[in-house]
């Protein structure tokens, strides 16, 4: 197995790529803290998942706050005794608004979950990583729309953001051996376009041009098997890369 025994978090585990994740690290033997704020469902997930052959612990928690982002990995250091791996897969998408129509409110909301949240699970679980000493892993889902006009302006800021604190952790902590990468998903059907609400048709109308030429939507099976090979010891010596999953939309 290829996560034997590692503790592992992820976040937004109750549905689509976070709920493939974890799906796919407890047969894989992880012992996981899986985090989402809706509790059924990370209730429902962990009853289909009794069996193993890894754990799997609930954690109902909002990433935008830096309280549960921290309670989070203290959870899995209490429950399975250390942290190996932490996945920052929660986000939000923004309603594609360009810059001279984004809102206070917007840029607060989409940043907090998609910036603010990972940045504050990364330095906790980097303190833990430092104090256990042996490294750790961390995975960040980040998007294409941070390398090409996919989203509005606001989300695609956020996640070129969380590429460049994955960029900067994997080489300001490569002497402790401590790994960050990310993953940039291309179209991938997931319920993330319902935190979109009312697109912003401006913005949209712009938009649609470069979604016209997008392949079909890939699964969130398909990320969570890259979140695997970032989180397992098969990618020990990949650190501050980016790997785009997007059946090369952004090669063109």
């Amino acid at each position: 197995m290829r996560l034997e025994n590692k503790s592992v978090v992820v976040t937004g585990a109750s549905s689509g790529m976070g709920k493939a994740m974890v799906e796919l690290f407890v047969r894989e033997g992880a012992n996981v803290v899986a985090v989402a704020r809706r509790k059924e469902r990370l209730e429902e997930l962990a009853h289909a998942l009794a069996e193993g052959p890894g754990r799997i612990v609930v954690f109902a928690g909002d990433v935008s706050e830096r309280k549960d982002n921290e309670e989070m990995i203290d959870l899995a250091v209490r429950e399975f005794g250390r942290l190996d791996v932490l996945v920052n897969n929660a986000g939000v998408m923004d309603d594609m608004s360009p810059i001279g129509d984004v809102t206070d409110e917007r840029y607060e909301q989409v940043m907090k979950v998609n910036t603010y949240g990972p940045m504050c699970a990364m330095r906790k679980a980097v303190q833990v990583f430092l104090s256990q000493g042996g490294g750790g892993s961390i995975v960040n889902v980040a998007s294409v729309g941070a390398m090409r006009t996919a989203a509005g302006a606001v989300y695609g800021a956020s996640k070129a953001a969380v590429i460049a604190m994955t960029k900067n952790t994997a080489f300001m902590y490569m002497p402790d051996s401590i790994r960050c990468n990310a993953i940039a998903p291309g179209g991938i059907a997931t319920e993330i376009s319902a935190s979109m609400g009312m697109p912003n048709m401006t913005g949209y109308n712009r938009v649609k041009q470069v979604l016209g030429c997008a392949p079909a939507p890939g699964s969130a099976e398909q990320i969570a098997a890259a979140a695997l090979f970032l989180a397992s010891d098969e990618s020990s010596y990949v650190s501050g890369d980016v790997l785009v999953v997007d059946s090369g939309w952004t090669a063109g």
